[in-house]
């Protein structure tokens, strides 16, 4: 299995700068757990920009940016990504701080290799990472007992269900269920190709509706855009709170969430949201 190459050194400073680490870290499951939440805070999940690589773009080979392209994206854009794609990166970042592991696709519920993660091998056990659900923490990958991780977002359990599948639930979340872990790795052209195939007009995920998640302030963010009237929600103690936005969301989101209005307000665009910068509601 060909694997996924670590991006450059010299990007990889420039992202634990990024992250408020002045100097390459030790390889240990603290600071596993530090690059998770830090990724976490310094990146939305989101789906703005892939709506408008999309839109752009002729062929759905041309829309996915992996490694190194997702970063540059980032520092120019202060976007992040979907699953495949911020995966892909962290991953990255991860091998070139010295981390083993190997990708996954995984299932949630009836859709079936739908969602990526990666699984981190370190002192013979296995832990799940997923800054591309994402999954605040990491936690412990266990085939004969559930396994368990806090974090002052969300609490969460790993039940093995047989058959190197294994159940992510959250605690104190309307969605109990987030996926089910295939812990089987993935060659990098492979996932390179489902990467890709996600763009498609007829199946992509995601490219008919902006979504975006951060951590700001240590509290969870959400925007998406069908819920009417348009407003951003935070999540304090497993509790929603909805805050309305006004007439120009882009601008408020874009300040919220540390993407270039630009990329906000265009993709809600392009999706017929908003009509000379103002809300189509």
């Amino acid at each position: 299995m060909t694997e996924t190459e670590p991006i450059p050194i010299s990007l990889c400073r420039r992202i634990l700068q990024h992250f408020g680490m002045t100097a390459q870290p030790p390889r240990t499951l603290e600071t596993l757990q530090h690059l998770v939440a830090s990724y976490t805070r310094a990146l939305p999940w989101e789906s703005a920009s892939r709506i408008l690589r999309r839109a752009r773009r002729e062929k759905a080979s041309a829309c996915a940016i992996l490694g190194a392209d997702f970063w540059e994206s980032h520092f120019a854009h202060g976007t992040g990504g979907t699953c495949y794609e911020s995966n892909y990166a962290f991953f990255g970042l991860l091998r070139r701080l010295g981390y083993e592991g190997y990708l996954t696709i995984n299932d949630m519920g009836a859709a079936i290799g739908c969602h990526s993660a990666i699984v981190v091998l370190f002192d013979g056990r296995k832990y799940l990472v997923d800054v591309g659900f994402p999954l605040y923490t990491i936690i412990a990958i266990n085939a004969n007992k559930e396994t368990k991780a806090e974090c002052p977002i969300m609490n969460y359990k790993l039940s093995p269900q047989g058959g190197n599948r294994y159940q992510l639930r959250r605690e104190s979340h309307p969605r109990v269920h987030s996926f089910l872990l295939r812990d089987e790795p993935v060659a990098d052209a492979d996932y390179r190709a489902i990467s890709i195939h996600d763009y498609r007009h007829d199946g992509g995920q995601f490219l008919n509706e902006v979504v975006i998640h951060k951590v700001v302030d240590d509290q969870l963010w959400r925007f998406h855009s069908d819920v009417r009237p348009f407003c951003t929600q935070q999540f304090v103690d497993g509790e929603r709170r909805d805050q309305a936005l006004g007439d120009d969301p882009a601008a408020e989101l874009a300040e919220k969430f540390g993407i270039a209005r630009a990329v906000v307000a265009e993709a809600m665009g392009v999706l017929g949201l908003l009509h000379g910068g103002r809300a189509t509601l």
